[in-house]
């Protein structure tokens, strides 16, 4: 079509494209189809060009963002070698953990150790989105190189073992496992008659109370850290990681894994407290950690860091923590006073009502209590049908988009903190980025009991 109206037409067509690769860009690289439609779009885009001068900039700006997004067009070629990446929280290398993170995507390779019954372990290189009869065949090639007795290769599973001796069997058409895996959860490969035999590894159901460096680290500097490393997980967190989270269910997501990892990551600060409370013998002492808890929970309020403030609030609420009540009452009033305030900040009723009020009336840059994000796209998700009479419910659509877009204005202005690089700087980074939690409540009950004994 040609005219004024038809270059209306195509400059509308080519404004969608654009506005397309500039929402997904990277994640285009992990689907194959979108890559070859947006080539021939391309193509077709850079014919018209000379037909048309006024879509010169836009097809400038097209370029660009194909060649942003590694779209190579004019001829194939092989791909730049990739950097292999440890598995968060699987390595704990303090060179790794201090590094700044940066995005996962489904192509990535990793390393991840998968055990034996026996405890030993074999590292292999693998996707993150590799499926579990993917990890096995990697397994099996190990097991070989490694010359172990080939009885111990036949008809292997794949197994997710917790710290509470949970077991889950993985199916061999199950992928992306590896950031689906709890806090101290592991992989096991085994035969079938070894199933019932798998138990937890010893460093996960062994603990050993003492000093770790919450008791020397000052409050801010822990809390700055937090905030730090949560805005770099939360950063690399795509807005549509979120829809793919909510609308395509548990087995379904294909490209969440720094959705899954700041989730992960926001049940394991939620654990950390509690264990450093309850590994804490002195009561005067545990006193003192709690109130450093409150103080860290008040910065990172400050900070606008939602996440961290939530789950060390919910740290200290649990239920191991709550009912240390000679604890909880060598706290000095004042701070009995913040905490209850922070409670109620944090009170799901009336739909999170205080949380939605205060949230509302900060400026980015903002860390926002995720998992409420995802339960309102949940809500507005089986709230209602994505399809109505054959049609797309547009209204849902653009209620759900209005949700995202929340999460890209929250990351709109860069975050700055007044960091002071103290002698123990280092030290405390790599402490708050690689904690050592207790994740098995039923062992934190004990500990609590033990507690509450000791000090009658």
């Amino acid at each position: 079509m040609e005219g004024p109206e038809g270059l209306g037409r195509k400059q509308a067509c080519l404004a969608m494209l654009l506005h397309f690769l500039d929402t997904y860009q990277g994640l285009l690289q992990e689907e194959e189809g979108a890559g070859r439609i947006i080539k021939d779009l391309y193509l077709l885009i850079m014919k018209d060009e000379s037909l048309y001068q006024d879509l010169r900039e836009d097809t400038l700006r097209l370029h660009q963002l194909v060649e942003t997004v590694e779209l190579k067009i004019p001829e194939e070629s092989q791909p730049p070698s990739k950097q292999v990446k440890p598995l968060f929280r699987h390595f704990r290398r303090i060179d790794s953990c201090l590094q700044t993170r940066v995005a996962f995507r489904g192509s990535d390779e990793i390393f991840c150790r998968v055990y034996m019954p026996d405890h030993s372990y074999v590292t292999i290189r693998s996707r993150l989105s590799a499926s579990v009869q993917d990890i096995l065949g990697s397994v099996t090639e190990k097991l070989q190189y490694s010359e172990e007795p080939a009885g111990r290769e036949d008809s292997l599973i794949l197994v997710a073992v917790a710290s509470s001796g949970e077991k889950v069997l993985l199916q061999p058409t199950e992928d992306c496992v590896f950031t689906t895996l709890g806090i101290n959860s592991h992989l096991f490969a085994c035969t079938r008659d070894s199933f019932e035999a798998l138990v937890p590894l010893p460093e996960e159901i062994q603990v050993s109370p003492g000093d770790t460096e919450i008791h020397r680290g000052e409050p801010e500097d822990v809390a700055n850290h937090l905030t730090a490393f949560h805005w770099e997980l939360f950063r690399c967190v795509h807005e549509l990681e979120f829809v793919d989270y909510v609308f395509h269910g548990e087995r379904g997501r294909r490209e969440t894994a720094n959705l899954e990892l700041l989730l992960q990551r926001c049940s394991e600060v939620t654990h950390w407290v509690a264990t450093e409370v309850l590994l804490c013998e002195a009561p005067g002492k545990r006193a003192q950690l709690l109130k450093k808890f409150i103080k860290i929970a008040a910065i990172c309020k400050q900070n606008q860091d939602l996440l961290s403030f939530y789950a060390v609030v919910m740290g200290l609420d649990n239920a191991a923590v709550s009912r240390l009540r000679l604890t909880w009452e060598k706290l000095p009033g004042k701070f009995k006073n913040l905490f209850r305030k922070f409670e109620n900040l944090t009170d799901p009723c009336r739909n999170h009502k205080s949380y939605r009020e205060v949230i509302s009336k900060m400026k980015p840059p903002v860390i926002p209590f995720v998992p409420l994000i995802l339960k309102d796209l949940t809500f507005l998700h089986e709230g209602s049908k994505t399809l109505v009479d054959g049609l797309v419910n547009i209204e849902k659509l653009h209620s759900v988009a209005e949700k995202v877009r929340t999460v890209r204005k929250y990351r709109s202005q860069p975050l700055c903190l007044d960091m002071e690089a103290s002698p123990h700087h280092l030290q405390t980074k790599a402490y708050v980025r690689q904690f050592q939690v207790i994740d098995n409540q039923n062992l934190l009950f004990e500990l609590s009991y033990k507690l509450e004994a000791n000090s009658q």
